[in-house]
């Protein structure tokens, strides 16, 4: 395995209690894959068929309002982080939304059939399974209590502390369609928080 590899999985061993055999049995199943920026992980209306594990890049998720005529970001993926549309994934129904590369990528990934036939031959992997659906619930029902109990600035704070360098790499404009503001709501978000440092 290369250097590469050994990183992922340990992440994988890291995630779930993976064994040697648990991981040997996988590896041909694993892919690599590089995208460049501004390509699609998965396009919306289409049936989101392998999970991935980002080893480099930014993703993003998002959908396009045709009342408003823009693109509104729901989540971000980045290093170390499964990118899926985790619904479409496991009912095998169409995706809502649009997963895009932000930067030129690369990532790991299995497919469905792949996966589920582990699911079924090693009980480790069936614990894989599950811990990977309570990470995207907790994902989801996150996100959604977020816009209930938080305010615009503990969602950024939130947003860094998940990205810390996002700022850097990505147009501050999606990250106001996350947060669901406009980008001057953003900059002064931006310089209360500096200021804050600063005292």
């Amino acid at each position: 395995m290369t250097d590469r590899n050994d990183i992922i999985f340990q992440h994988l061993r890291d995630f779930a209690p993976l064994n040697d055999k648990d991981i040997s049995d996988s590896q041909p199943f694993w892919k690599s894959r590089k995208i460049n920026k501004g390509d699609f992980f998965n396009m919306q209306s289409m049936v989101c068929n392998d999970l991935g594990l980002v080893v480099k890049g930014i993703f993003r998720i998002y959908f396009q309002d045709p009342t408003a005529k823009e693109d509104k970001n729901i989540f971000f993926f980045s290093e170390n982080q499964f990118v899926v549309s985790f619904r479409s994934f496991i009912s095998r129904n169409p995706c809502w939304y649009f997963i895009e590369a932000m930067e030129d990528s690369e990532f790991f990934f299995i497919s469905y059939n792949d996966l589920n036939s582990l699911y079924e031959t090693h009980a480790n992997w069936g614990k894989f399974g599950r811990l990977l659906a309570e990470l995207f619930f907790n994902i989801a029902q996150t996100r959604t209590e977020e816009f209930i109990f938080f305010s615009h600035e503990q969602r950024y704070i939130r947003l860094l502390e998940e990205h810390p360098d996002i700022i850097e790499r990505i147009p501050a404009y999606h990250i106001s369609s996350y947060l669901g503001i406009t980008n001057p709501s953003l900059s002064r978000i931006r310089k209360r928080i500096e200021s804050k440092k600063v005292k």
